[in-house]
């Protein structure tokens, strides 16, 4: 299911992979089955993808309810209101009825491996957002404790923008990057250590926070393999690309087929799409030794 349609709903916008609705005083997350890669939302999508990672963000919700509180309402139709009950094919299994929010201007990434943009700047500086490294880490290290490396939230789908923590106190006041970096890096703590209990491995991860009249509450999508680096932990070794259970297995294809990363973003074959929901689908098995409902 590439996008939806829930007829007279009030659609406040299409995201990379999410279809936002307003439902009275709340809002409706429907994970749809795009894929996006370098930014752009590909032609093909990948099967049951909303499910799965709908399904996992849920697993992780009720993991770290004792951490923060969310901002769940419902996640089965049969609670939702009576409006969209007609349109329980499209939302059943992908779709969570959520509280608003106000929403923090930061990507609050949590760093326990060097990788992906992490690497790069180390490789040019020996810092990662302005944090100081040892020397002669590798692409896939361990880095000697998790770090807090907040990004500037695009508009219009352009590439977040690494930032330091300093400037993340002049956005928002130092109490408040302060307490985000503290949770930040409890979660990641506490989902590292289930992941590692899993034979995954977290590299990195990022996370969505807002604040409502009770406090600060965890939002969106939560340590699913659209937004974090999962490793297989058996075939970890620094020094280059990891095994993973994410999409770089697209990037990957997207690379040796020479895309020029400029729309319009081509589609995939079928092999590609269904050896990358079997990554997203095993991930969500060690996670949460389930089998994917429907």
């Amino acid at each position: 299911m590439l996008t939806t349609d829930l007829g007279s709903t009030t659609l406040l916008g299409r995201g990379k992979v999410r279809d936002l609705y307003a439902v009275g005083d709340a809002l409706l997350l429907v994970a749809t089955d795009r894929i996006s890669a370098f930014d752009h939302v590909l032609g093909t999508g990948i099967p049951d993808k909303g499910k799965i990672l709908t399904q996992i963000s849920l697993f992780w919700f009720e993991f770290l309810k004792d951490v923060v509180p969310n901002h769940l309402i419902a996640v089965e139709v049969s609670e939702f209101p009576a409006s969209l009950k007609p349109y329980r094919e499209q939302l059943e299994g992908r779709s969570m009825l959520v509280k608003r929010a106000e929403m923090y201007p930061l990507e609050c990434v949590a760093r326990g491996y060097l990788a992906g943009s992490g690497w790069k700047e180390y490789q040019a500086a020996g810092t990662v957002c302005g944090i100081g490294l040892p020397a002669g880490l590798k692409d896939g290290s361990r880095l000697p404790e998790p770090i807090f490396t907040p990004a500037t939230k695009s508009e219009h789908g352009a590439h977040d923008e690494n930032i330091s923590f300093a400037t993340a106190e002049k956005l928002m006041g130092a109490a408040e990057a302060a307490e985000l970096r503290r949770l930040t890096l409890e979660i990641y703590r506490r989902a590292a250590k289930h992941a590692e209990s899993c034979g995954l491995i977290l590299a990195d991860t990022k996370f969505e926070f807002g604040k409502t009249a009770e406090g600060v509450i965890l939002a969106d999508e939560v340590l699913t393999p659209d937004s974090s680096r999962f490793w297989d932990g058996k075939a970890w070794r620094p020094g280059g690309a990891q095994a993973s259970f994410d999409k770089q297995y697209v990037r990957d294809y997207l690379e040796e087929i020479h895309w020029n990363k400029q729309a319009p973003a081509p589609g995939l074959p079928d092999e590609v799409a269904a050896r990358t929901r079997a990554k997203y689908l095993e991930a969500f098995r060690r996670l949460t030794g389930r089998e994917i409902a429907s």
